[in-house]
């Protein structure tokens, strides 16, 4: 009898420790785990630097893209908190608040037009989005090329952005296309450039650098680039420095 109780309570303690051991997580759920979180990655990527050709993932077919990406790479080797470090961050902050400001361009046309919820997501492009989906690729070419050239609404010195392609495609379904472009006709005009402006001498903004460079970075933020490298954002730091 007292033997028959001894195994009776050896086994009941070994299936209490079965049941308390962890479970293993699957291969295939930690697959996808790491599949969600190169997505979120990719996608907070796109959001901070608005490529403007989304689908080209090497960021090589555009000089400015191109020029974009070169200036994270070289600022993901350099030594966080040197000189060199935040002079590349100046011209990284630099080139995506162009970006922004013609960004920010077109929500306001947007808006104006009525579309105050929707702004956003006419706005979102990814690099899921494919030229195949477009329904109307040549109308939004000849609309794109139209306000590059009839108005200020994007930065002149380079040609449009691509990603503005698909908006206007979704304008076009929406039949608000010729009105957007009115609107922007209307607040962005295109602006002649004078001789004045041809003929003036560039700022010299070295002592602001030097200025910056040092000084602290406050509220820095852990950046995921495409390729899994991870950089510290100056966004924050530059936009106070700046103001």
């Amino acid at each position: 009898m007292g033997a028959s109780l001894r195994h009776f309570f050896v086994r009941s303690c070994c299936f209490c420790c079965e049941d308390n051991e962890p479970e293993e997580k699957s291969p295939i759920l930690s697959e996808t785990l790491q599949y969600f979180n190169r997505e979120a990655k990719r996608r907070r990527a796109e959001e901070t630097n608005l490529w403007s050709e989304p689908l080209d993932k090497s960021h090589m077919e555009r000089d400015d893209d191109r020029d974009l990406y070169n200036l994270l790479q070289r600022r993901a080797k350099t030594r966080r908190g040197s000189q060199g470090y935040r002079r590349l961050s100046i011209d990284i902050h630099g080139k995506r608040q162009v970006r922004r400001d013609v960004q920010e361009r077109w929500k306001m046309i947007l808006e104006n037009l009525g579309f105050h919820a929707e702004a956003e997501s006419l706005l979102t492009v990814s690099s899921n989005c494919s030229y195949a989906s477009l329904r109307h690729p040549a109308a939004t070419r000849t609309l794109l090329n139209t306000l590059h050239h009839e108005t200020s609404v994007f930065d002149r010195k380079d040609a449009p952005p691509e990603r503005y392609l698909f908006v206007l495609d979704r304008l076009l379904i929406l039949d608000a296309a010729e009105d957007f472009v009115g609107k922007a006709r209307l607040y962005y005009p295109k602006e002649e450039e004078s001789q004045d402006e041809v003929e003036a001498e560039p700022e010299n903004t070295t002592p602001i650098l030097v200025a910056q460079t040092n000084q602290p970075i406050p509220g820095e933020e852990e950046e995921e680039l495409e390729d899994g490298s991870v950089e510290m954002d100056d966004d924050v730091f530059m936009s106070k420095s700046m103001e």
